[in-house]
């Protein structure tokens, strides 16, 4: 009786185990068909963003051809490394005849910005010709100048890529700018043009040592002078 109670008692534990175990595989299957619907719904979701993003960077690009849209420039702007053909010392007189008429002090020359550094020139001009002289070298479409664009006037200047009745070639030429191109335009083969891109590369070296060169010589007369005031004052506390 006792052995058939236990014989009883082992099948149900078996039973248990077997019931137990199917519910376990039950519930591994369901998990891993939630799994493989969440990744299936991830990848969905992924293809619709790229493929949204990619539609928006077309329609940009298309307002942008079309005039619509200011494309985006790059927020570092090295005008040495860019306008190669100027030296930095034409490039710091652009710069400080920039910073002169942009008297707003945002980094821009607006129109009327403009209109008062062409009076300033002695050469005014009408609405509509500021207007045009702003729209030749306006790569953003905002309707005025920064600091790259101003640059653009004596690049285009310096090429001989402005008309002659064009309000830039006049601002380029009463400037007192010297805008002449000493770079590797006009060179004759590869080899002349190497051999100035060398030098041009050896007087912008030049031109830096220059500057250094000249701190120097000011910082050392400024400790002369301090030097000959403390020894003044010494002989006239004595």
């Amino acid at each position: 009786m006792a052995s058939e109670e236990l014989a009883q008692k082992l099948q149900r534990r078996l039973q248990l185990e077997e019931s137990g175990a199917a519910a376990e595989g039950e519930e591994a299957a369901a998990a891993k068909g939630e799994e493989a619907a969440g990744d299936e719904a991830e990848r969905s979701c992924l293809t619709a963003s790229a493929d949204a993003e990619l539609s928006a960077k077309l329609c940009r690009r298309q307002d942008i051809n079309e005039g619509a849209a200011q494309p985006r420039r790059a927020a570092v702007f090295n005008p040495y490394t860019e306008f190669k053909e100027f030296s930095r010392r034409q490039i710091k007189d652009m710069e400080r005849m920039f910073r002169l008429y942009d008297s707003g002090r945002d980094g821009y020359i607006d129109l009327m910005e403009l209109k008062l550094m062409m009076e300033k020139l002695g050469a005014p001009q009408t609405h509509l010709g500021l207007k045009n002289m702003i729209k030749e070298v306006d790569e953003d479409f905002d309707g005025k100048l920064s600091f790259r664009e101003f640059l653009l006037i004596f690049h285009k200047a310096a090429a001989g890529e402005l008309e002659e009745d064009s309000g830039l070639l006049t601002l380029a030429k009463l400037s007192e700018i010297d805008v002449s191109i000493e770079g590797v335009k006009g060179a004759k083969n590869f080899f002349e043009a190497k051999v100035q891109a060398l030098s041009s590369a050896s007087k912008f070296e030049a031109e830096i040592k220059a500057e250094q060169d000249e701190r120097k010589r000011e910082e050392e007369e400024r400790k002369h002078r301090r030097a000959a005031f403390r020894e003044l004052k010494s002989a006239f506390t004595q």
